[in-house]
């Protein structure tokens, strides 16, 4: 049988052997094609973003003209190993579950996860970014509004012990971005996902201080900010280098940069409550940075200026994911079990679907109980503020 020939997406498997709570602080939902659908002001409803099929027969989502493609985001869950690397084209290329709240549940009870962050797919720029830089910036809030409002009624409303309600905000009016975190946190909405390095998106840094409404509403509401990789741009691949490959892995670095960023911006130690979580970006780098911001204290002198150490600032205000780091979940006690989370990543390339239950006992089992528990869904749990089940495994 050639590659042309195998079916796009595989029959589903069995279902795991649940040995594990895990609450997955990183997957993805794919913006189905209804979602705003009567959701904005009469006025604007007809240029709310659509999906038309573009003249190669792909689905791909308008909005001002523009056309975002890939609208799977690499969602290639349920697919054999050789299919992997086809981004989906149409709706009917991935699992239902992508986009559907019953068949992502039925998904996440194959692959025996308790609860799942869902963070935004192409039409939204993984942060609110296409809608913040829109033409009309009324239609973008007004669009912003919607898919929140969509995110709360129809993703999370229906099985809220399951999916941890992280929603978007307008980026470009830092006053419309609070008011929108603080309507969010008044319906149980309990993380905001923002670009990792804004600069690099056109808009301003964070050491401008334009952030500030934005980031006291987070505080303000126990709102944590969400970090993921991809959300301003990848790497900047040299001329002639394979995009691809080099910028899937170079992720670490990705989260390097802009965890140091947001550290320096002042905003945590400002701000003792602030919740930060880097998605997608491993661990491996973390101790490394703990490690430098040591030194520039106690060695060179370049850190000094706070009263408070930057390490003791980075672990008191930052989360860091772990997707799969078999050789650096040694440095977690460096890195402070407590502040170690989880993800499968459904249902990106990188994703464990539905394989997640067999991956944590491979590299993971080794761990403490106690020290499993923390990472696979407790710290998420405590972080987000979001339910667990009655027994949590393994049980003590």
């Amino acid at each position: 049988m050639t590659i042309a020939d195998e079916p796009i997406l595989l029959p589903d498997p069995e279902p795991a052997q649940v040995r594990y709570t895990i609450i997955s602080v990183d997957d993805h939902l794919v913006e189905p094609p209804d979602m705003f659908e009567g959701r904005l002001p009469a006025r604007l409803q007809e240029r709310a973003p659509k999906v038309v099929t573009n003249d190669r027969g792909h689905e791909v989502w308008e909005f001002e003209g523009q056309h975002f493609t890939q609208v799977g985001m690499n969602a290639v869950a349920g697919r054999s190993k050789s299919m992997k690397n086809l981004e989906p084209t149409r709706f009917g290329d991935m699992r239902r579950g992508c986009w559907d709240i019953h068949e992502r549940i039925r998904d996440m009870d194959l692959n025996g996860v308790w609860a799942s962050v869902n963070f935004p797919s192409m039409i939204t720029g993984f942060c609110g970014r296409v809608f913040a830089q829109a033409q009309d910036q009324e239609l973008g809030w007004a669009t912003t509004q919607a898919w929140n409002d969509w995110l709360h009624d129809e993703w999370w409303s229906p099985y809220p012990e399951r999916i941890v309600p992280l929603g978007i905000t307008f980026l470009s009016d830092p006053q419309k971005g609070a008011a929108e975190i603080r309507r969010n946190a008044e319906r149980g909405f309990t993380a905001v996902t923002l670009p990792e390095r804004p600069h690099r998106i056109g808009l301003p840094s964070l050491f401008t201080g334009y952030w500030d409404p934005i980031i006291e509403a987070c505080v303000e509401t126990d709102t944590v900010v969400a970090l993921h990789v991809g959300s301003s741009g990848g790497y900047e691949n040299p001329e002639g280098a394979p995009g691809l490959q080099l910028g899937a892995t170079l992720f670490g670095q990705l989260s390097l940069a802009a965890c140091a960023e947001w550290l320096w911006s002042g905003y945590p130690a400002k701000h003792p409550t602030l919740k930060i979580a880097m998605s997608e970006g491993g661990i491996g780098w973390v101790a490394m940075l703990l490690d430098r911001l040591d030194n520039i204290i106690d060695r060179s002198g370049y850190g000094l200026g706070w009263d408070e150490r930057p390490a003791d600032v980075l672990k008191r205000n930052f989360w860091f994911c772990t997707l799969d780091d078999p050789s650096t979940i040694v440095t977690r006690h460096r890195i402070g079990v407590e502040n170690i989370l989880f993800e499968t990543d459904y249902p990106h390339g990188d994703g464990t679907w539905p394989d997640t239950q067999d991956l944590v006992e491979e590299v993971y089992g080794h761990l403490p109980d106690d020290e499993l528990r923390m990472i696979l869904c407790e710290n998420a749990a405590k972080l987000f503020r979001h339910p667990l089940p009655a027994e949590v495994l393994p049980t003590p």
